[in-house]
């Protein structure tokens, strides 16, 4: 099993600041020694996000090694090692994918394996991992069908995800809370 310290959540809200906190998190950690790995699970479904996707890119510059996963998140973080600095933005995004290429199979079942392959993939991943993920469920209940279920299993993902981490941050109006673990 991987040391649960190269495991870090970071929780927010949309324009939060967990982006750039993550990123200067993963930065901070780095070494000579060390590769940053960017996990982008974006899909550029029309012109505003690609427009959205191309500034985060322009933002970031040229040292990170890009990756553009949407779906096989778990195999993926299978290739990365312990010298590798990997930040994963964002699981809900990738938890968007998931349900919509699942589409009207989608099951409670096959999102929880998914999540759950997820969640032990991470623990054996010898590399530091930094996932950030929207926190959805301080608003009102959705009410469509499957917005319910986006919301319900991104806060079962977010717990899945904290349970492992050794350290979990939440971000709201660009300042961070601890809510497990030291701050780097």
């Amino acid at each position: 099993m991987a040391d649960p310290s190269n495991i870090r959540l970071i929780l927010g809200g949309a324009r939060s600041g967990k982006s750039s906190y993550a990123e200067k998190l993963a930065h901070g950690l780095s070494t000579p020694a060390h590769t940053l790995h960017y996990v982008a699970t974006a899909t550029a479904f029309d012109e505003e996000m690609q427009a959205r996707i191309l500034h985060h890119q322009q933002q970031r510059g040229t040292v990170w090694v890009e990756h553009e996963c949407p779906l096989e998140l778990a195999a993926l973080l299978k290739s990365f090692r312990a010298d590798d600095i990997v930040l994963i933005e964002c699981l809900t995004l990738w938890l968007n994918n998931l349900i919509f290429e699942l589409g009207t199979t989608c099951s409670h079942d096959q999102l929880t394996a998914r999540i759950a392959e997820l969640a032990a993939t991470a623990s054996q991943c010898p590399a530091q991992l930094i996932f950030v993920s929207n926190e959805v469920g301080l608003g009102v209940v959705p009410m469509g069908e499957v917005s319910r279920t986006f919301v319900d299993h991104a806060g079962r993902m977010n717990q899945k995800i904290a349970a492992i981490a050794n350290e979990v941050t939440l971000i709201a109006a660009g300042l961070p809370l601890q809510l497990k673990g030291a701050s780097s």
